[in-house]
């Protein structure tokens, strides 16, 4: 994440340099000045001043004001987020999908047993979707199943690692959305506990939420694979295997919301019609509520698409985001940058 107050980045480091030269009081004047720029620095560097902006910050500053007329404790003060086009890139398909099949081209051709496994190892994606759910399970019980929990999170690591996009030609991880980080950032800051509620494979965000988003395995909830534990010589393994058994998406989110955090969450992010259910549970509530929606509009440095988008559509979430009163985020006019260090 860029520097957000290098001018005082550059006083800190003169003072170290040059601190023989400069009195004590000086130093002390020196210091506040630094401290008190750093206490006033924009907490979301990478928004365009507007309407969306200036609600947002004043949301997260007026619920963890102590005193203040909405303040909110700090063990409820939480904030949910969808990953796929929220915190990070889905086009020109979902990546979780994108690994299956640079996956699937890597794996012997006797495992193939289907015409959508192949199509996956031949980088068709389109005769994938043409099979349907079904088709998708096939792939995913391919390039997901059989392995444990811990061989596939370094599996998953080495693919982000390795991997580009095919359009960008940039690592994955490198697609998060640069604003979104600076929200989580200042959320965090004011004592906000994140969470990921996603319809993404739960074992394949964590394999990398922690060091791309700040935000621990335990606070990543997504669909599961089934699990069995096998000993396998006297270690026992938690091993995936073929099948779903929690997909994650609709109103499914509230419930797993409510079986892994226990309370209604106070901020919901999302950008799809599949966040919308867990968007207005989330408003719904008692007491100060915000809603984000990110709506794609920015075709030159991302991608514009919303109502009849096959991936990340955003149809219903539109209406509903007008009519209740949710931060609107036009990607285009509300982001001074899309992802991280240059766009």
């Amino acid at each position: 994440m860029r520097d957000v107050c290098p001018f005082f980045s550059i006083i800190e480091r003169d003072l170290t340099m040059r601190h023989h030269h400069l009195t004590p009081p000086i130093l002390t004047v020196l210091s506040l000045l630094s401290f008190a720029g750093l206490s006033h620095a924009d907490p979301l560097p990478s928004w365009n001043d507007g309407d969306n902006k200036k609600q947002i910050i004043s949301f997260v500053e007026s619920v963890s004001n102590p005193g203040g007329e909405h303040y909110v404790p700090e063990p409820q003060r939480i904030a949910v987020f969808d990953n796929d086009g929220t915190l990070w890139g889905e086009q020109p398909l979902y990546f979780q999908l994108l690994f299956a099949m640079d996956r699937a081209g890597t794996l012997d051709s006797d495992l193939l047993a289907t015409d959508a496994q192949r199509a996956a190892a031949q980088g068709d994606a389109q005769a994938i979707l043409e099979r349907g759910e079904q088709g998708l399970q096939e792939v995913f019980d391919l390039t997901h199943a059989n392995l444990s929990v811990d061989n596939f999170s370094d599996i998953v690591s080495r693919w982000l690692d390795e991997a580009r996009h095919p359009e960008t030609n940039r690592r994955y991880d490198d697609m998060v959305y640069q604003p979104m980080l600076e929200l989580l950032s200042f959320l965090r800051d004011k004592d906000f506990e994140t969470y990921i509620v996603s319809a993404g494979g739960l074992h394949f965000m964590r394999a990398f939420a922690t060091q791309t988003y700040g935000i621990e395995p335990q606070n990543v909830i997504g669909s599961s694979t089934n699990t069995e534990v096998v000993d396998q010589d006297g270690e026992l393994l938690l091993m995936k295997t073929p099948g779903v058994s929690w997909y994650n998406d609709g109103p499914a989110k509230i419930e797993a919301i409510d079986r892994h955090i226990g309370q209604r969450p106070i901020i919901a992010g999302g950008n799809s019609d599949g966040d919308v259910p867990m968007m207005i549970w989330v408003t719904e509530g008692d007491g100060p509520r915000l809603g984000i929606m990110i709506h794609h509009t920015d075709s030159e440095r991302e991608a514009e698409y919303d109502r009849d988008s096959e991936i990340g559509k955003l149809d219903k979430g539109l209406d509903e985001a007008a009519s209740r009163g949710w931060s609107l985020i036009d990607m285009e006019s509300d982001w001074d940058a899309v992802y991280p260090y240059a766009d």
